[in-house]
């Protein structure tokens, strides 16, 4: 029994191993604290609102004026229908160069618009003319034309009112 009470006395002898803080439970307990410590004071990001878009400048076009709102060069896209002057520049791909309504950029495009037609002779030839008072189209066409009013009226922004450059010389505009 010696030999046993031997090992038994060695084994009591030794030091307790001590007890070590770096264990990886320690470490992920700290590294929660750390990181939560780093969100309760940290410095708030500020907040950053988006810009504005310009302000509506509403002007009152002849025909002539209105021509170079085509939208060549990136310049905006403006069209008239029925007197109310619509910037379309946001859906440049319909309206502006190479759009399938292009040819109404910068124009009246009443009158094309009510009738469906996309043909040149549907735009005014006399840019300092009376406008067209589209007196001679059928109540179809003018429902047709009301539809395509209110969908500009809902999509794009009013920039202006379309008047004769009569009408622009008296003043009454």
């Amino acid at each position: 029994m010696d030999h046993v009470q031997e090992k038994m006395a060695e084994h009591a002898s030794r030091e307790p191993a001590p007890a070590t803080f770096f264990t990886p439970l320690n470490f992920l307990f700290l590294a929660a604290i750390l990181y939560t410590l780093y969100l309760t004071f940290r410095a708030p990001t500020p907040a950053t609102l988006p810009r504005p878009p310009p302000p509506v400048v509403f002007k009152t076009y002849t025909p002539r004026t209105l021509l170079p709102f085509s939208g060549n060069d990136g310049g905006p896209v403006y069209f008239a229908v029925r007197g109310k002057v619509f910037d379309v520049s946001r859906g440049r791909n319909f309206y502006g160069p190479g759009g399938p309504y292009s040819n109404f950029a910068g124009r009246d495009a009443s009158r094309g618009l009510a009738c469906g037609s996309f043909d040149e002779e549907m735009l005014t030839k006399d840019l300092d003319g009376p406008l067209d008072t589209l007196s001679d189209l059928g109540r179809d066409e003018m429902e047709a034309l009301q539809g395509w009013e209110e969908r500009f009226n809902e999509k794009y922004d009013v920039v202006g009112r379309l008047v004769s450059v009569e009408e622009f010389n008296q003043g009454k505009a």
